[in-house]
């Protein structure tokens, strides 16, 4: 396959992990803002799935290339759950940053018994042009303290522990997040069915 693949997301964060993981095996990766492509795509899934497809057969569209994208939620034990999908959209203020969620979620969690449990969970999907999709899926376990450490990252990674490596997500180097993350875990499911595409059929 000679297209490039679309890394279907403005998230900054998002693109520097797919890039660092993907590119020494797809070197065809082409991002939103390299074709000028600025989609806003309303996530009104039910599922992590739903929003991933949403997400990738938008750009796909647009884009007219093999598309990749992700939703990635935030489930912890004591909120049932929360925020879930609503990982992104979980402060109630408007425009909220990334710090506006983390002190939300502390908020929500002041009155819980501690640990924290927590897991971090996202699909991937791959829309191709054909109509055809293949996800993924990636998940990582940890707890989530009541206190920012680090500065790496991004979303809710200062305050997402993980007991096996005694830091959280913000204080690893970007090699090791990527060899660990829910986010890694998908990626690495999927690379052999990319390095099938854009390899094994270059000729086409």
């Amino acid at each position: 396959m000679n297209q490039s693949l679309l890394i279907a997301t403005t998230n900054s964060g998002k693109i520097k992990e797919i890039q660092a993981i993907l590119s020494p095996h797809i070197p065809n990766l082409v991002t939103a803002r390299d074709l000028g492509l600025f989609i806003e795509v309303l996530e009104t899934g039910e599922t992590y799935s739903e929003n991933a497809k949403l997400k990738a057969s938008a750009f796909m569209k647009a884009s007219g290339l093999p598309a990749l994208a992700d939703d990635t939620g935030l489930e912890v034990d004591a909120l049932r759950g929360a925020p879930g999908i609503f990982a992104n959209r979980f402060s109630p203020k408007e425009n909220p940053t990334y710090a506006d969620h983390r002190q939300h979620l502390l908020e929500e969690l002041k009155n819980q018994p501690q640990p924290w449990t927590a897991h971090f969970v996202v699909s991937m999907i791959l829309a191709l042009p054909d109509g055809n999709f293949i996800e993924t899926t990636g998940r990582c376990e940890g707890i989530i303290i009541p206190e920012e450490i680090g500065s790496g990252g991004f979303g809710y990674d200062p305050i997402f522990y993980l007991p096996e490596y005694g830091a959280t997500m913000a204080e690893l180097s970007s090699s090791m997040k990527n060899q660990i993350s829910h986010r890694a875990n998908a990626l690495k499911a999927m690379l052999p069915r990319l390095i099938q595409l854009y390899n094994d059929n270059s000729e086409d």
